[in-house]
């Protein structure tokens, strides 16, 4: 959850406009003019609170609560956010006045050697004439804010990694049961084979030929174990455990991908505005700027400062103090010539606040380019998925036939061998755009911006 409760405010050229508020400002998204629509027509369904959830899948689950609980990179953006809980705090401070005690004691060295001492308080007190005060109080709640959102970002990413690496763990799960089966096939063929060869029926080129596609099948565990152990390892170091030692929680053991049972919650490309973190921490970056150009115009204007003592000196310690002093006054501090310093620094400070603009319109066009591209993925894999479906389906239905006419001397191995590759690469395929499909509703949810983090 975010600790913040200030929302952003908008820049919108240098101009400042301060609030608080549950979305950025009206002109704000104006300035971003995003469409009204997202370009992919798909229906939208309500958003979840924790999107995961929609794989219906106990173990990814478990995965992300303990990545939300323990991921070190959360750690260090939750410190930075009671390092600027401090900071906005001592900002603060400075509206108040300050007080200090001192005192100090001497020998006079002489005839009597008499011993002095004198103690005080000082005291200042700021009114924010320029209004300096009050704009560093601003930029410093833009930094807070800042820092919640990062936070909260940070929570956003990492969910998202965790399921991708989580699908990438039973992606391998998948290659490995096919692994299984695709020796098993071509370990059946290789025995017919050897057979018919050994009965003068087959030549010993077909034996080879059959012994190879088998040996090369088994040649994929390697790679198969390395991208396992890879994904296996990336989980623990989001969960901050220590890599190599780590065992997922136990997943399905049917080799297959998780499925995200629920359509996708497009919303309005508007709603990016509200939802996604990184947006309102570049939003938050505006307000830092904006306050900054008033914390460099308030240098252009008189300061007033009201300093005050209190205290006892001049006396023996022996007769306490011999007299009582005390004083107020008021300092003003009229900026006259710099050679045009202060003047440069404030335009410094907007030319900083335009940068911001730019780069907060740049990161909505990348959220956006994100939802777009994450709801194209969804559809085209869908497709893709029922394509491969029926080429499967075909596949096996030649590999039947060509065996089949094998056995009886009608058909060639080549026959056998071709259909048995093409049904090995159709069920690969579709097992990583299965994986491509689970992968793009994580990206899409990550890219929405969907609460639940």
């Amino acid at each position: 959850m975010m600790r913040g409760r200030c929302k952003g405010v908008a820049l919108v050229g240098a101009a400042m406009l301060a609030g608080c508020a549950t979305a950025p400002d009206p002109q704000l998204i104006a300035v971003v003019a995003p469409p009204p629509v997202y370009a992919t027509d798909l229906p939208p369904a309500g958003l979840d609170e924790a999107w995961w959830r929609g794989f219906e899948d106990p173990a990814l689950d478990a995965l992300v609560e303990r990545g939300l609980a323990a991921n070190l990179d959360i750690d260090a953006a939750a410190d930075r956010l009671d390092a600027a809980a401090a900071l906005l705090a001592a900002e603060r401070s400075d509206r108040l006045p300050t007080l200090d005690a001192a005192g100090e004691a001497g020998v006079d060295l002489g005839s009597d050697n008499r011993v002095r001492a004198s103690a005080g308080l000082f005291g200042l007190f700021d009114p924010d004439l320029n209004g300096r005060l009050a704009a560093e109080i601003r930029a410093a709640a833009a930094d807070y804010a800042e820092a919640d959102y990062v936070l909260a970002d940070q929570r956003r990413l990492v969910a998202a990694a965790i399921a991708n690496q989580y699908i990438e763990y039973r992606r391998t799960g998948a290659q490995l049961d096919l692994l299984e089966q695709s020796t098993d096939l071509q370990e059946r063929t290789l025995r017919i084979v050897t057979l018919r060869f050994e009965a003068g029926l087959a030549a010993n080129l077909d034996v080879r030929r059959a012994a190879a596609d088998l040996a090369q099948t088994r040649a994929r565990r390697g790679l198969i174990a390395i991208a396992r152990a890879s994904a296996a390892n990336a989980l623990a170091v989001l969960i901050a455990e220590p890599p190599g030692t780590f065992a997922p929680p136990p997943a399905r053991d049917d080799g297959t991908i998780p499925d995200y049972a629920r359509g996708p919650a497009a919303g309005t490309p508007a709603d990016l505005l509200r939802r996604r973190t990184d947006l309102l921490a570049a939003e938050a970056r505006l307000a830092q700027a904006a306050a900054q150009i008033g914390i460099e115009q308030a240098d252009l204007r008189p300061s007033l400062t009201i300093p005050g003592t209190l205290g006892l000196g001049d006396g023996t310690l022996g007769g306490l103090f011999g007299s009582f002093l005390a004083n107020i006054g008021a300092a003003l501090d009229l900026p006259l010539f710099d050679g045009g310093r202060r003047r440069a620094e404030v335009e410094a400070a907007r030319a900083e606040g335009q940068a911001r603009l730019a780069e907060y319109r740049a990161t909505f066009l990348d959220a956006l380019g994100e939802v777009e591209n994450a709801l194209v993925a969804i559809e085209a894999y869908e497709q893709r998925n029922g394509d491969l479906t029926e080429a499967i389906e075909q596949s096996e239905t030649a590999l039947g036939q060509s065996d089949a006419l094998y056995r009886e001397g009608l058909a060639s191995l080549f026959d056998v061998l071709d259909a048995q590759r093409q049904l090995i690469a159709s069920r690969q395929s579709l097992i990583d755009s299965e994986a491509a499909l689970a992968s793009s509703h994580v990206a899409f949810h990550a890219a929405v911006g969907s609460p639940g983090y």
